[in-house]
């Protein structure tokens, strides 16, 4: 059997789609941002019943495959946080650490990759320029807007390439 024949793909995003990272903004939110510190607790970041449920419900029908922005240096945190949670296996593509491009380039250039190999059934995001490239690019999109959203974190994710 080809890649391309097995199961279709759901790409799940973490934070602010699996993850909620309200606890953790205020370590953004002041000069100079405190990024080890903001995702050192990432470990404790409480699920987000709308992402996880859909996460649960896609894996019967999908291989799941998470795209996050999260530096390398959180894999065991976040592997570790999955699991907890009780989401499904599957893949984890993280951003390289010294890595600053936008998380909008930086994930379509990941799902891109993924599509040659495998049929992408969705992208499930909460960075609205993430969902927006990727809709232009051809893919389905479900829009995480269940978690609140933060301009702190927004910028980050645009500007400053950090997550």
């Amino acid at each position: 059997m080809t890649e391309k024949s097995k199961r279709p793909v759901a790409v799940f995003d973490i934070d602010n789609t699996l993850a909620d990272t309200a606890h953790r903004q205020r370590f953004l939110e002041r000069a100079p941002r405190d990024w080890d510190a903001f995702f050192s607790a990432a470990r404790l970041d409480p699920p987000l019943a709308e992402g996880i449920a859909l996460a649960v419900a896609s894996a019967a029908e999908c291989e799941i495959v998470y795209l996050t922005g999260r530096p390398e240096r959180c894999r065991r945190d976040t592997l570790d946080w999955l699991a907890a949670h009780g989401l499904p296996e599957g893949r984890v593509h993280m951003r390289r650490d010294s890595d600053r491009r936008p998380a909008r380039r930086t994930k379509l250039e990941i799902l891109r990759r993924l599509a040659e190999r495998r049929a992408i059934q969705v992208l499930v995001d909460d960075d609205e320029l993430v969902c927006d490239d990727a809709e232009r690019a051809g893919f389905t999109v479900v829009r995480a807007r269940w978690a609140d959203r933060s301009a702190t974190l927004e910028q980050a994710q645009e500007g400053e390439g950090r997550t």
